[in-house]
């Protein structure tokens, strides 16, 4: 069992949790993160409540160019083979400076399931989604402009298979640590009680 698995199990306070993380090396962290179940993810949403909440560039680096893509690496608790449960949340800042992200899903799945395209805003003004996370990844939306080159073409969410993973979904993020970030998924307002962990990239 990994330190990080026994700390969650004994309800450790997110702040050992953030130091454990960050003493660790990225490919240590995304070890660390791979062994957990879905209670864990539940339990470490629980715990990052308390965590200093989330800013966009959280998930891309203030000094980023916009149209530049800073990847995330993700494994959800979906009941899947686990090689499926693996992927990427990939971010990068609109050209017209508005205060959001434009982003997609990459992965074993997106040739047949679609890339899942999504907007991420703050919460802040909606006092439901502000209890859920700091920012939102919003599938109800998508990129409304120039997306980074080699991203696949936007489509809708409702279109194809997306319709059933993506369409009419949202995820509320909380931060965890310096690199790590924790999401809860949604359909419309009712809570899935799926989870997923995201890893920032240090090349990206």
């Amino acid at each position: 069992m990994s330190e990080l698995i026994q700390l969650l199990r004994q309800n450790a306070p997110v702040a050992r949790l953030a130091e454990h993380l960050d003493g660790l090396t990225h490919d240590e962290r995304l070890h660390a993160l791979s062994t957990t179940t879905r209670a864990d993810q539940r339990s470490l949403y629980t715990a990052a409540l308390h965590a200093p909440p989330l800013t966009l560039d959280f998930f891309v680096p203030d000094g980023t160019p916009r149209r530049v893509a800073v990847h995330h690496k993700g494994r959800n608790s979906l009941p899947l083979p686990s090689l499926l449960r693996f992927f990427e949340k990939r971010f990068a800042l609109p050209e017209d400076g508005s205060a959001r992200l434009f982003g997609y899903n990459e992965g074993f799945t997106r040739s047949w399931i679609g890339p899942g395209f999504f907007v991420a805003l703050p919460t802040a003004g909606n006092l439901a989604w502000q209890e859920r996370g700091a920012v939102v990844i919003d599938y109800f939306q998508v990129p409304d402009g120039p997306v980074p080159d080699g991203w696949p073409q936007v489509v809708p969410n409702g279109k194809g298979l997306q319709f059933f993973v993506y369409n009419g979904t949202r995820d509320f993020m909380r931060r965890v640590s310096k690199d790590v970030s924790i999401g809860a998924a949604f359909k419309g307002e009712k809570s899935l009680d799926h989870y997923f962990t995201l890893c920032r990239s240090p090349s990206s």
